[in-house]
């Protein structure tokens, strides 16, 4: 959904260059204003103006483009998340043990990070080095960061339903959860967040009426609210799985805790970085989800940018939160890295709450 930020504002920008030139009696490119400029001996004021005017000057002043230090954040950013979304899924991909259902979610998680990184790029692309006006453009790399986006949410939340089971149904839980069941949920994901994205290409848009457009043009005001009023709804859903949880693992650790030692230790852990998850994510997201609900396209677009800023980087925080603190992954990364695995790594055995 990023892309259409910085197309709405370079449009607008653009936008409003045309009007000027066509209301303007001196426009370069209308000939017959400036025949009558230059025949008018007595419009000695003109003159100068239509000196500089010139056509062969036009071109060049309208190739200047100032690059806004708000789309340069939103690239750099996107940078920063293909990097660390390509490092988890190459890690994921040539570990054959990593193949147990919370590392297909986490690497289904990873993909979908990575490919709102690379939206975030292409939107800079986009803006800046190709014609933005073009249509194909625009719903091409606003589905992209629809798809994405929406895939990274929803894989959170199945994450987040894989805890709650891994801890509700601990005994029959790794006999339940089988890898075919994860792969489906997976794909029933990622066919649901597709079709999101394609929506604006099937005329969900609002390029032929700009006065329907929301704050991410050219999403129309009602898709955004009822995008943003299903991401309050998982947000919700989360919150309650999240208190759920916290009650089940604090009951199991007060009743094993004196004889599997490692469980406690693993059930606070999982809770702890379910707390991490859902912070980070509420941070992130609700601002944006919020100002997508009250505001449309004749807000200013500073505010658009800066709510959408803080949502990209729950993207830069998801990889540190889900893999990079897991035990086999950082196992995995030493031994890519140095060929070892340091003393103090944990050993112990992997659990579901381990994610």
């Amino acid at each position: 959904m990023i892309l259409s930020l910085a197309a709405a504002a370079a449009m607008s920008s653009g936008g409003g260059g045309s009007s000027l030139n066509s209301s303007s009696p001196l426009d370069p490119l209308d000939s017959s204003t400036s025949w009558s400029l230059v025949e008018d001996p007595s419009n000695s004021s003109s003159e100068p103006v239509v000196r500089t005017l010139t056509p062969d000057l036009q071109p060049a002043a309208a190739a200047a483009q100032e690059v806004s230090p708000w789309d340069i954040a939103l690239c750099v950013t996107g940078t920063l998340i293909s990097c660390e979304n390509a490092l988890v899924i190459a890690v994921l991909f040539y570990t054959p043990t990593l193949r147990a259902p919370m590392f297909i979610l986490i690497g289904s998680l990873a993909v979908a990070d990575l490919l709102a990184g690379l939206g975030l790029i292409l939107n800079f692309v986009f803006t800046y080095l190709i014609d933005s006006s073009l249509e194909f453009v625009t719903l091409l790399s606003v589905g992209l960061l629809i798809s994405a986006f929406s895939a990274s949410v929803l894989n959170i939340l199945a994450i987040t339903v894989d805890r709650y089971l891994s801890l509700y149904n601990a005994l029959t839980y790794h006999t339940e959860r089988t890898v075919t069941f994860t792969y489906v949920m997976v794909i029933f994901i990622w066919v649901s967040c597709l079709t999101l994205g394609l929506l604006p290409a099937l005329g969900w848009n609002c390029l032929k009426d700009e006065s329907t457009c929301s704050i991410c043009r050219p999403v129309t005001k009602n898709n955004a609210v009822a995008l943003a009023v299903t991401f309050l709804l998982v947000f919700a859903l989360m919150m309650q799985l999240y208190l759920q949880i916290c009650k089940i693992a604090f009951r199991h650790a007060q009743q094993i805790a004196v004889q599997h030692q490692f469980v406690a230790i693993s059930t606070t852990k999982g809770v702890s970085t379910l707390s991490a998850i859902l912070c980070a994510f509420g941070a992130c997201w609700l601002p944006f989800a919020m100002y997508s609900i009250v505001a449309d396209y004749s807000y200013p677009v500073i505010y658009t940018y800066a709510t959408v800023l803080p949502a990209t980087c729950c993207s830069v925080i998801n990889p540190i939160i889900y893999a990079f603190r897991n035990p086999d992954i950082q196992k995995s990364l030493w031994m890519a890295c140095c060929g070892c695995v340091p003393s103090n790594l944990s050993l112990r055995p992997r659990t579901s709450s381990d994610v």
